[in-house]
C-alpha cells in the first residue's frame, strides 16, 4: 500500500521575538503579496517595510507572550488530526514565512518514501495572497528537491458542514441562547486591498458566501442575534481596502453588545489575539460597548479535525 501524507499549509508566525523579522521579511517578499515583476524592487521594498515595522511588531509579540500563537495551536492541530487517520498516514505541517517552512517538512516526507501528499490550506476561504502562495511554495520547493509523490491540493472549504459546526461551538461557547438577541455578531475578516479583488480574487465573495451558510446555521440553531454583520480587518497602507472596516462598524452599532468572530482565520494568530482582543476591545470601551467579547478561532476543536479527515477523505 502507497505510504500517503497530510500536510496542513498556514502562513506562520514567529516563534520567538527574533523571528519576528524574518517573518516579515518572508511575507513582504512573496510575490503574491507585493505583486511586483521585478524581484529586486520587491526586495528593497521589502526590507523598507521590514526595517519600519520590526520593532512595533515585537511590541504586539510582546503582549501576547513573545510568540505567535498559531504553531503551538497547528501542532496540536497535527496531533489529533494524525490520532484521526491513523499511524498509516504521515501527518505533519509547514508554514510560509516561519518555521518549519516547506523544505525541512518535504526532507522528512521523501525519507519517509511518501507517495501521495494531500495538501490542505488552512484557509477557509481561497485568495491568492495566502492560499494560492502557501500551495505554490510547497510545491514549488518539492520538485527542486526531487520529490516524485503526487501532489493533491484543496483550495478552499468554507461549506464544509462540520467546520462550521466548530464555528458555531466558539460561538456558544461566549454566549447562551437566550442572550443572542441582546448582541449584535461581527464576523471579522482580514482585509485586502480592493485591487486585488479587481484582478479576480475570489476571497470577497466566499467571505460573503460563507456568512450566508453560517446565517442558516445560526438559525437553525436558535441563536438569533440582533443583527449579523461582516467587517473587514487589518488595514496597513494608503491603498482602498475591503470595506466596512470593524472601526466603522463598531461606530455604526445602535445594541452595545457585541460578538465578533474571526471569520477568515482558523487558528488564533496576533490578528485575533492582540488586534481583535485588545486593539479592537480598547476601541469599543470608547464608544461605550457595554460587551465586547471575541471569539476563539476552531484552533484544534474535534469538529475541525473531523472536517479536515472528511477533506482528506474527499480528496482520495
Amino acid at each position: 500500500m502507497a505510504k500517503e501524507a497530510i500536510v496542513l499549509l498556514n502562513m506562520g508566525g514567529p516563534n520567538n521575538l527574533e523571528e519576528v523579522e524574518v517573518f516579515l521579511t518572508n511575507m513582504f517578499n512573496d510575490k503574491n503579496i507585493i505583486t511586483l515583476n521585478s524581484s529586486l524592487l520587491r526586495s528593497f521594498i521589502a526590507k523598507m517595510i521590514t526595517f519600519s515595522r520590526t520593532e512595533k511588531a515585537q511590541e504586539v509579540y510582546k503582549q501576547i507572550g513573545g510568540k505567535s500563537p498559531l504553531v503551538g495551536h497547528t501542532k496540536n492541530l497535527v496531533y489529533k488530526l494524525q490520532e484521526r487517520v491513523g499511524d498509516d498516514v504521515v501527518v505533519d505541517f509547514a508554514m510560509r514565512y516561519t518555521p518549519p517552512f516547506s523544505k525541512e517538512v518535504i526532507e522528512k516526507l521523501n525519507k519517509e518514501e511518501v507517495e501521495k501528499i494531500y495538501l490542505i490550506p488552512l484557509y477557509p476561504q481561497y485568495s491568492t495572497t495566502t492560499t494560492k502562495s502557501s500551495l505554490e511554495e510547497f510545491e514549488e520547493q518539492y520538485h527542486m528537491m526531487g520529490g516524485d509523490a503526487i501532489l493533491v491540493e484543496i483550495k478552499h472549504f468554507f461549506q464544509n458542514e462540520s467546520y462550521n459546526k466548530a464555528i458555531l461551538e466558539r460561538i456558544k461557547e461566549q454566549i447562551t441562547l437566550d442572550e443572542c438577541k441582546e448582541f449584535d455578531l461581527i464576523f471579522s475578516a482580514h482585509g485586502l486591498p480592493v485591487k486585488v479583488i479587481e484582478k479576480g480574487d475570489v476571497y470577497e465573495k466566499h467571505i460573503t458566501k460563507h456568512i450566508e451558510i453560517l446565517k442558516d446555521m445560526l438559525k437553525q440553531e436558535g441563536m438569533n442575534f440582533h443583527k449579523i454583520h461582516l467587517a473587514y480587518q487589518s488595514k496597513v497602507g494608503p491603498m482602498e481596502w475591503l470595506k466596512p472596516s470593524l472601526e466603522d462598524k463598531l461606530h455604526e452599532l445602535s445594541y452595545k453588545k457585541v460578538v465578533i468572530f474571526p471569520i477568515a482565520f482558523t487558528i488564533d494568530n496576533s490578528e485575533t489575539d492582540f488586534e481583535l482582543s485588545i486593539e479592537y476591545k480598547e476601541v469599543a470601551h470608547t464608544l461605550h460597548i457595554e460587551e465586547y467579547i471575541v471569539c476563539k478561532c476552531p484552533n484544534n476543536s474535534d469538529y475541525f479535525v473531523e472536517a479536515l479527515y472528511e477533506l482528506y477523505e474527499k480528496m482520495k
